[in-house]
């Protein structure tokens, strides 16, 4: 799904997307059948109204009788507090519901996208998705919840009410039924043309919110560079763009809603006068007439809350046909039917078997060819090469974050797809050289490697990793929070953090994409300690620039356009081969 996929994606013509919340309201039915009996009875009430009324007239009111006015009066406010209870229980299970749905709906779109492979973060942009997450689901929660409580009265209301009015005055009730078409047909083209308007201001809400989560998560760049006036001129314009196209939205809809009362109450007038003259000439009796207004104002005010429902529901819909896009996808790297086990514990033993691959974003640059490659159980192996040489492609390879196009990765003999993906990645330490902490305390960061580890771990954990010392120097010690991103670390701190999070992990296979690269020389030694006891008896791979951690691999890979150029120690490389000799020269000094 790229973004021209999602400015393109098809709007529909219908509310069918909304069937796609059944399966969300499925285990709740018995809320829902609860939620309808209470909506039966509160329409019952409501429908006896008029009638409680139409005998308060005839039977009370024209035979001055006081007796038969206190008698109706006391059915009439009996049948008042019955419609009052019910109405009050059916909102309550009807809103509960529609935020169960929601709440149900947001779950199961974060797992999917969480989930999701690497391709699809590549090509999709994150605000697009939070986008959907938040308003999105917004807009659905309006209809599922409220929303939807409303369009069921109204709905049980209009048919009700019109099957009173024909029982009351078959001839009147003619006239309404033919002025129906007349009402119905405007306010369905306007609908469309709202869901329509709907899903482009939806579209360019998300482009806001994607611009504005591209600033804020670079905005130490952006005040790098003093680009704040060029970011808010462009966040200033995606918003004016939003403006505009909700501005549109909402015309149509004041036009929807200027038609549907208009139109409506139009009929009710003429309605009204024709009744008023059976009433003289005597074909109807004062309180028949009052009992037919009355249901036809029952019928004309919910109708017209429907008419005036029908854009949320419009916009509902769109939002719906958003969020079941994602729900619909399904990620390329998944577990296959019969995952195979891996060796109980895992050897950690290697290999890049002929392995091509190009990254779906840039499918005609390849960034891995023809990749033979063993790494023997417990070895320690370091990728050099300069940049764009395919070193950190081989680690997201062996993660399985991407399928190799051509060739297979094995590790202890099992081709990686046969396996679970959770399973394979269980056995995986990364550290990286983009450091990530979450938005949590430093206890809950490293225990991220071993979620169920003890605090007594984790503080081992961080003494090896060096980072025991100046995590106790924070206000609150592990409990201190770090900051959206480790905002409130250095560059240093934060990849300590993250040494710690591989070290509590303690996995088989260990990856270090330049773990060391932000630390100082201090830091670096206490760290190199830590990772020589955390790469003993287990694989290592090492991408580095470092002369030190190269010089402690048991073998070093040289690659260069996205191959295996060489293969050897740091003696024998730096004596034949030319561009390990210019690297180390350049980046080791030597």
């Amino acid at each position: 799904m790229n973004d021209v996929a999602i400015a393109e994606r098809p709007k529909g013509r219908s509310i069918q997307p909304l069937r796609t919340l059944w399966p969300f309201i499925r285990p709740y039915r018995m809320t829902l059948v609860a939620a309808l009996f209470a909506l039966l009875l509160a329409a019952a009430a409501l429908l006896g109204l008029p009638i409680a009324l139409r005998f308060l007239i005839d039977q009370g009111f024209v035979n001055a009788d006081v007796g038969t006015v206190n008698r109706y009066f006391g059915w009439f406010f009996v049948v008042a507090l019955a419609f009052g209870v019910f109405s009050a229980l059916r909102y309550y299970l009807v809103v509960w519901l529609g935020e169960r749905v929601v709440a149900d709906i947001r779950n199961a779109v974060f797992e999917r996208v969480i989930r999701m492979d690497a391709t699809f973060f590549e090509v999709t942009r994150t605000g697009e998705v939070l986008s959907r997450l938040t308003t999105d689901t917004t807009l659905v929660q309006a209809i599922a919840g409220a929303g939807i409580s409303i369009a069921l009265r109204s709905i049980l209301n209009v048919i009700g009410g019109l099957a009173m009015l024909v029982w009351t005055s078959p001839r009147l009730t003619s006239v309404i039924l033919l002025s129906i078409p007349i009402v119905i047909v405007p306010l369905i083209a306007v609908g469309r043309r709202i869901r329509k308007l709907s899903v482009d201001a939806q579209t360019r809400i998300a482009d806001s919110s994607a611009l504005a989560d591209e600033s804020l998560n670079a905005v130490q760049t952006v005040q790098a560079y003093t680009l704040e006036p060029t970011q808010i001129r462009r966040f200033r314009e995606a918003i004016a763009e939003s403006f505009v196209a909700a501005i549109r939205r909402i015309r149509a809809r004041a036009l929807l809603t200027a038609l549907g009362v208009t139109l409506i109450f139009s009929a009710m007038t003429l309605v009204l006068w024709l009744g008023s003259r059976s009433v003289i000439d005597g074909t109807m009796s004062g309180g028949e007439l009052a009992q037919f207004l009355t249901f036809a104002a029952i019928v004309g005010s919910s109708a017209a809350a429907l008419s005036e429902l029908w854009g949320e529901i419009q916009r509902a819909s769109g939002a719906m046909e958003r969020l079941a896009e994602l729900l619909a996808m399904d990620s390329s790297i998944a577990a296959p039917d019969k995952p195979q086990l891996l060796p109980s514990p895992c050897r950690g033993e290697i290999r890049f078997d002929n392995v091509t691959f190009s990254y779906p974003s840039r499918p005609e640059s390849p960034s891995s060819v023809n990749i033979d490659l063993d790494v023997s159980a417990g070895e320690t192996l370091a990728l050099v090469g300069p940049s764009g040489a395919g070193k950190s492609t081989l680690f997201q390879l062996l993660l399985r974050f991407y399928d190799p196009q051509e060739g297979r990765v094995l590790l202890d003999g099992i081709d990686i797809r046969d396996v679970d993906p959770e399973l394979l990645r269980g056995q995986i330490g990364l550290v990286p050289q983009d450091t990530v902490l979450f938005g949590a305390s430093a206890m809950e960061n490293i225990r991220y490697g071993r979620p169920a580890a003890s605090d007594a771990d984790v503080m081992a954990a961080a003494k090896a990793a060096a980072a025991d010392e100046f995590i106790q120097r924070l206000p609150e010690g592990y409990d201190s929070f770090l900051g959206e991103r480790g905002l409130r670390l250095s560059g240093g701190q934060r990849q300590r953090v993250a040494i710690a999070r591989a070290i509590l992990k303690n996995p088989p296979v260990l990856l270090l994409d330049e773990a060391t690269s932000s630390l100082d020389a201090e830091s670096e030694r206490l760290v190199q300690e830590a990772l020589g006891r955390l790469m003993q008896d287990r694989t290592t791979i090492v991408i580095a620039h470092r002369l030190a951690t190269v010089q402690n691999a048991d073998r070093i890979i040289v690659m260069d356009d996205s191959r295996i150029v060489a293969s050897g120690t740091h003696d024998s490389l730096v004596r034949d081969n030319p561009l390990y000799a210019k690297l180390a020269a350049l980046q080791f000094g030597i």
